[in-house]
């Protein structure tokens, strides 16, 4: 039997809210049994999304979400914005391609991080980012 639960939801406002989902994500992922490498990936994902839902979406919300059953723990992160959404999703996943001036980073770099990816924008709707990563055992209850 699988479970699903949400166990952080952070409003996405400014920086100090970067730092709190930060910290929320390394918590759980300790709570889980995730390796040092393992956290340090969630908490790099976790900052370069709400930094994007931060400057790109201006702002929004951050959930951090468990699902577990026998075999894995999965903990996946969601960044939602009502920002003006992504018009050229494809572009967007090019590593080094930014609007804003940046490395162009966020985005590729979340995803190469993780062990699930999900894009869901509409330009002039927001944008919804769903990364999961993957423990090899199930978390402890």
């Amino acid at each position: 039997m699988t479970s699903l639960l949400t166990v952080h939801e952070v409003a996405i406002r400014d920086e100090v809210d970067i730092v709190q989902i930060r910290q929320a994500v390394r918590e759980v992922a300790v709570s889980v049994g995730f390796s040092l490498v393992e956290q340090t990936k969630l908490v790099t994902a976790a900052s370069e999304l709400a930094r994007n839902t931060l400057k790109h979406g201006g702002g929004g919300m951050a959930e951090v979400e468990l699902e577990q059953d026998t075999h894995r723990a999965t903990l996946r992160l969601v960044f939602r914005d009502e920002g003006p959404g992504i018009a050229d999703v494809e572009l967007a996943l090019t590593d080094g391609y930014s609007t804003a001036g940046g490395l162009g980073l966020g985005l590729t770099g979340a995803r190469r991080l993780a062990d699930e990816f999900e894009l869901r924008t509409q330009p002039g709707q927001g944008t919804t980012v769903i990364v999961g990563f993957h423990t090899g055992r199930a978390a402890p209850r």
